[in-house]
């Protein structure tokens, strides 16, 4: 039995199709049309799918979408009668894609499908919590799903037991966190609903001497609840997330190009303390009501690792468990099993412990574009040559991009789509920065370290959560190694680990082994293959053209080694692109 589950037309639209509750393939449509956080219908990650399990859509059992569209229209039309005529001008833009787009998903997915077959249409955070929860380890869970609106849910409690969900409690729109967070990301310059973890990382470098001000714009009760006071803000009713009011407390909005000052990162660090405040709250209150020990989460704000690194140890939780793609790309993996351990009471077989599930391409492959583009190449004779030549280069100091297996799901590179270079090197992070990635020099790089190894280096919780293997987790280097590893030494002494068991992906657990044995540390900067403004690479040639505008040395494709310098005619200048981000 197939089941196909389905998110679009808000942001990161994606597929993932699973079959007899086992997973098949899941992508972002993003990586295909290299359009970022595309919300577009995700036909191209859809047919992916289709084409990794070997069927025609007519084969699918079931399409499960994320969300209830009308009841979510619903909530839309509402706030927008409250608050008219402010609402107006947002209302005539807003109401064309619903009319062409939101209110005819049904027929959209069978028109692009030719599917017949039944549709179901599940509630939004329903699927995040069947996410987290119906992929998790755990029998019975603690469940919250956190982000910025759902239909009317922005903050959702409840139980996970075998194939049930309960959610017991919610907070309503317009009170969320996730929109909190992301007033203050369009406030400091950066776009919503793309850039609130580069407010995570500035969060670092500022003191949270705004917290005050925060704490008149939130009140977070004793129980886990919360309300905003809503004459700060205008997202309700307009384009701009900040109100007047917000905008009188917290200065100007920063616009692009401008500076970002040390007030910025005092903001930033501020929102963060209280998010932190927040979501403990809530999490701290559903210990004691539930009485579980373990706790899943989903929703966007579950990608606040710098948050999620300090739950076990703030809320009285034993295990934590959160999936690769917490937002709503990872609605649709929990659309799919909300249908097939819920509503088709089938029982839980899979536990998510491997991000694995996008497109893959073989040596053949590789070798046949790197032929039919004429590009220069050398090919390694064993997988022991190729980790033993990378490390060596790596130790080097040359930056190697890294396109092994099948693409990961989620936002973030694990050993897959990476870039990897020597975290031992003090300039490395500037260089990745200003001549790789083009990106803010605030931003930190991740270390990426065998699980077993990680407390040898990092205070994290015993034993390693599983979110940890998908960079989900800010742990504080040891103060008497971080001067072994800077480059990923974030300014606060944290660092935003990715920890690998060799069974996930042995190639890359063995080269990180390779250079311990090399450097005396087994440690490896990776960072995401692509440059600021694009996707993650999906393809070699994704790979390569990424490599030729970057500062990236060399590329390892499967088993072939292509080198920047032996290509130049190739080359071209990705900064100017990054630029315009």
């Amino acid at each position: 039995m197939y089941i196909l589950g389905i998110s679009c037309f808000y942001h990161d639209a994606a597929a993932f199709l699973i079959r007899d509750g086992l997973p098949v393939a899941g992508a972002a449509e993003e990586r295909f049309t290299r359009k970022k956080h595309d919300t577009s219908f995700p036909i191209n990650a859809i047919n992916y799918c289709l084409k990794e399990a070997g069927i025609s859509a007519d084969l699918l059992s079931y399409v499960a979408f994320y969300e209830k569209p009308v009841l979510k229209f619903e909530r839309v039309l509402s706030q927008h009668l409250e608050t008219f005529p402010k609402s107006w001008v947002t209302f005539c833009t807003s109401i064309q894609s619903w009319i062409s787009e939101k209110l005819r998903v049904e027929s959209i997915i069978r028109k692009k499908l030719r599917y017949r077959g039944k549709i179901f249409f599940i509630e939004h955070h329903l699927c995040h919590a069947a996410s987290c929860f119906f992929v998790s380890p755990f029998k019975r869970a603690a469940i919250l799903a956190v982000d910025g609106v759902g239909e009317w849910a922005t903050t959702s409690i409840g139980i996970g037991s075998d194939n049930r969900i309960s959610l017991k409690k919610e907070i309503v729109f317009p009170h969320s966190i996730g929109l909190l967070y992301s007033t203050a990301t369009a406030h400091l310059g950066f776009k919503v609903n793309n850039d609130e973890y580069k407010v995570m990382g500035l969060s670092a470098y500022g003191k949270p001497r705004y917290y005050n001000n925060f704490k008149k714009i939130i009140d977070i009760k004793e129980d886990g609840s919360f309300a905003l006071d809503m004459s700060y803000f205008d997202y309700p009713f307009g384009k701009k997330m900040p109100g007047r009011k917000y905008i009188m407390e917290f200065g100007p909005i920063r616009k692009k190009g401008e500076p970002i000052t040390k007030m910025h990162m005092d903001i930033a660090a501020s929102l963060q303390k209280v998010t932190e405040e927040a979501i403990f709250k809530i999490i701290s209150n559903l210990r004691k009501e539930s009485g579980e020990e373990n706790l899943c989460i989903a929703g966007g704000v579950a990608l606040n690792s710098v948050a999620n690194g300090k739950i076990l140890k703030k809320s009285g939780f034993k295990k934590i468990f959160i999936q690769p793609a917490a937002g709503d790309d990872g609605a649709s993996l929990g659309a799919a099993y909300f249908t097939w351990n819920f509503i088709l009471k089938k029982k839980r077989t899979y536990v998510m412990d491997s991000a694995s599930w996008g497109p893959s391409f073989s040596d053949n492959e590789i070798k046949k574009f790197l032929d039919d583009k004429g590009i220069k190449y050398n090919r390694y004779r064993s997988a022991s040559a190729l980790i033993k030549d990378v490390s060596k280069r790596i130790l080097a100091g040359k930056v190697v991009g890294w396109f092994q297996g099948r693409m990961e799901w989620g936002p973030r590179a694990l050993g897959n789509r990476s870039i990897l270079a020597n975290p031992r090197i003090p300039e490395m992070k500037e260089i990745l920065n200003s001549k790789v990635k083009h990106r803010e020099e605030f931003r930190p790089f991740a270390p990426a370290v065998p699980a077993w190894l990680a407390r040898r280096y990092f205070e994290c919780d015993f034993p390693v959560p599983i979110p940890a293997d998908f960079m989900l987790m800010v742990y504080p280097i040891k103060k008497d190694k971080q001067k072994l590893i800077p480059a990923v030494t974030h300014i606060d002494g944290t660092g935003r680990l990715q920890t690998i068991r060799r069974f996930q992906n042995p190639l890359y657990y063995d080269l990180i082994m390779q250079f311990g044995r090399d450097s005396k540390v087994p440690i490896l900067i990776n960072t995401s293959f692509n440059i600021r403004g694009e996707p993650i690479v999906c393809t070699p040639e994704d790979a390569y053209k990424c490599m030729m505008g970057t500062g990236i040395d060399c590329t390892v494709m499967g088993s072939f080694f292509v080198e920047r310098k032996n290509n130049l005619r190739d080359a071209w200048d990705s900064e100017g692109v990054s630029r315009n981000e």
